[in-house]
């Protein structure tokens, strides 16, 4: 029997100096999509009818809750960034490599797959299984390019819990997947406009 030689694959830490535009967006799509497919299959082990979680609400209360919250999270993180200095909030250039040159449409189709996908995970199923505070602390974990500095942690994991208080308070998935939109959109077309300092 001819023996099958599987190449070998070293993984190693990639500085944000070292990726490329091309990589990190591979990359970024790479994740997106492993968390949708872990936050389906997550959801359906909870023997939970993946239709039902992404229900389109009855009203448009939700609506609300989504800008509502995305409106104070977009100002707390402006007041944030003249209040804390720039270098506490660093997250190795990878927002800035991300959205500097990007088309306005692709801001948009990156901000929207963000928020479907992180937030079927996070919400939809995390949330379901250990409740919004441990979702929380995982969701800042996993966000592992703010945890060199403790304000941006701490500003992910009150984001995050914010977002699955919405949760809870609306009934509905689509609410905290609008705010995680609506944020990520303005945070992009912030870097994307933004004149250089």
């Amino acid at each position: 029997m001819k023996k099958f030689k599987f190449p070998k694959f070293k993984i190693q830490k990639a500085e944000p100096q070292q990726l490329t535009e091309r990589l990190l967006l591979i990359n970024l799509y790479f994740t997106q999509g492993l968390t949708l497919i872990i936050g389906v299959v997550w959801i359906l082990l909870q023997k939970r009818n993946l239709l039902d979680v992404l229900a389109w609400p009855d009203n448009y209360q939700f609506i609300w809750w989504g800008l509502g919250l995305a409106g104070i999270m977009l100002v707390m993180d402006l007041v944030l960034s003249y209040v804390i200095p720039q270098e506490s909030m660093d997250d190795g250039g990878i927002n800035e490599m991300l959205f500097r040159g990007r088309p306005i449409w692709h801001i948009v189709c990156i901000a929207a797959i963000v928020a479907v996908c992180e937030e079927l995970l996070f919400r939809g199923a995390i949330q379901h299984a250990i409740g919004p505070y441990w979702t929380s602390i995982l969701f800042a974990v996993i966000h592992i390019r703010y945890l060199r500095h403790w304000i941006p942690t701490g500003w992910v994991f009150v984001s995050s819990y914010g977002l699955g208080w919405i949760y809870l308070q609306s009934g509905t998935l689509w609410t905290p997947i609008l705010c995680h939109f609506i944020i990520d959109l303005v945070s992009g077309l912030a870097i994307r406009f933004r004149r250089g300092s």
